[in-house]
């Protein structure tokens, strides 16, 4: 006789709320039967098996749980994160990295683990964190511009994560760029220190002179560079800035996937415009995986930016030398009127 045969129906299962993880849903489970989540396993026939583990691949497993539980195999699948990709496994937090204001206490669901879901699909509600600040920072009118970013580079994720996305350039070689710094790393600006008295800042002299990393991401997307706490701005390099960045790192790396996957060579020309000599070096190497053809599109657009801009920086040279000019003669033809005949 089969494990899974040899089992009987538990006499009361918990049923899974809409999108709830599996490790979340056997918690809940265990604590019901006031069991530790291990011997509760063990007592659904998996022995040494530890729950997070379960959510990746059931396996022949299924089975057993599912005899043991009384729901379907497909039902157990759909709790778990199967369909995410090794290259993507990282991304997917143990425990939820947000929560819903309006899910019920308690629950794991799987969206809130992954760090492009930004809102609940239950309730098309925005997530949010237990503790730490989040998009608190950006008022609603903010974040209705940059949804529409946030949305197509938050889709770009969960494509690439479950192997369907098929777009150049690719998600890791987005993050690259975004996450490379364009230029060399400076103290707070004046713009992004707090209003300080000459005491507060002798008493605060090493925050204020931190070096902070300047990554293209705050080229891409400005209105997180103005309203992210200076000493948080810098997000990891590549794929570990989305897998152990905050709720509004991630939300400003989706708005930029989603702003370079409309418009790469826009996007790409202003981040080298706004580079040091060693920054746009190292955004020419980011960019030396992206395809031949756009890398070529975005010098021809760096070279019309810079000779835009240096035809703006003379001319407004050339206004000021003149109004200079102006002024000279200006004072000279008033001296001129204020002389008084007969003094030498």
């Amino acid at each position: 006789m089969s494990t899974a045969s040899a089992l009987k129906v538990l006499p009361v299962v918990l049923k899974p709320e809409p999108d709830e993880r599996l490790s979340g849903w056997l918690v809940r489970l265990a604590l019901f039967y006031g069991m530790p989540v291990d011997a509760f396993l063990e007592c659904c026939g998996l022995p040494r098996r530890d729950v997070n583990d379960l959510e990746w691949k059931l396996g022949g497993r299924e089975g057993v749980l599912a005899a043991r539980t009384g729901l379907a195999a497909d039902a157990l699948r759909a709790m778990t994160f199967e369909d995410i990709m090794p290259h993507a496994r990282l991304m997917v937090a143990r425990g939820s990295r947000y929560v819903c204001p309006l899910c019920p206490g308690g629950i794991q669901c799987k969206t809130t683990a992954l760090p492009w879901g930004f809102w609940c699909p239950e309730h098309r509600v925005r997530l949010t964190t237990r503790s730490v600040r989040g998009l608190e920072r950006l008022s609603e009118t903010q974040l209705m511009m940059l949804d529409l970013n946030a949305r197509a580079g938050a889709l770009r994720l969960a494509n690439w994560a479950r192997g369907r996305d098929e777009g150049l350039p690719s998600v890791p070689q987005l993050l690259d760029f975004l996450t490379a710094r364009h230029r060399r790393s400076s103290p707070p600006s004046l713009a992004e220190q707090p209003r300080l008295s000459l005491d507060a800042r002798r008493a605060n002299h090493d925050f204020l002179t931190r070096l902070i990393a300047r990554q293209a991401l705050l080229v891409v997307v400005p209105e997180y560079d103005r309203v992210a706490p200076v000493l948080a701005k810098p997000v990891r390099a590549g794929l570990f800035s989305l897998a152990q960045g905050s709720l509004l790192q991630n939300y400003a790396l989706a708005v930029g996937i989603g702003r370079l996957s409309v418009d790469p060579v826009g996007y790409s020309a202003a981040a080298l415009l706004a580079s040091d000599r060693e920054g746009e070096e190292r955004l020419r190497g980011a960019l030396r995986a992206w395809p031949l053809t756009l890398r070529r599109r975005i010098y021809v657009r760096l070279r019309r930016l810079r000779s835009a801009h240096r035809g703006t920086s003379s001319g407004a040279e050339r206004t000021g030398s003149g109004r200079k000019r102006g002024q000279s003669q200006k004072l000279r033809v008033i001296q001129s009127h204020n002389y008084v005949p007969g003094i030498s």
